[in-house]
């Protein structure tokens, strides 16, 4: 069977490079990296006394790992703003959480080289873990200072109307 189905000439699977990521109906500014999506479904073995010495498997729970998006620090405050709706110091007591709205739901959106949309992922009641504001400094480095924003989620499914797009050839 073929691995494309619009585009059977197509030979490599997409790249790794050429994303973005959604929430509240906005691109998010900046992204540069996105944790992949990774789940996990528990082994549960048993057995009836009368079964031989080896054991039934079946699956048990499945849980979602935390998504983890970096960009270089600038001065939009997307992911601090999030952040903040889980523990906002200095806040009142009773208003240190936004119980309201703490959760997102993401897209992720991946690219074919030309910059066509090939596959979305839909993530689903999202929160913020861990925020990481500023990297290590180092005087004598030479790298971009980079945000961490890590995401607890309830799962995530691919966007089925996200259909393989057709790819053209210049002439």
């Amino acid at each position: 069977m073929a691995q494309f189905s619009v585009n059977a000439k197509r030979f490599d699977p997409y790249k790794n490079f050429k994303f973005r990521v959604k929430w509240d109906g906005k691109y998010v500014a900046g992204v540069s990296k996105i944790g992949g999506l990774k789940r996990t479904t528990e082994v549960v073995t048993h057995r009836e006394g009368g079964d031989p010495s080896t054991g039934r498997k079946s699956p048990g729970r499945t849980t979602y790992e935390a998504i983890t998006l970096e960009r270089g620090v600038t001065h939009d405050e997307e992911f601090e703003n999030w952040a903040k709706k889980i523990w906002h110091q200095g806040a009142g007591l009773g208003s240190e959480t936004s119980l309201k709205d703490f959760r997102k739901d993401l897209l992720i959106e991946l690219y074919n080289e030309a910059g066509q949309l090939a596959i979305a992922y839909k993530v689903f009641r999202c929160w913020v873990s861990e925020f990481q504001a500023l990297p290590d400094l180092d005087a004598n480095a030479n790298a971009v200072a980079i945000q961490h924003l890590k995401l607890e989620n309830e799962g995530w499914d691919r966007d089925s109307e996200v259909k393989e797009p057709s790819e053209t050839s210049f002439t």
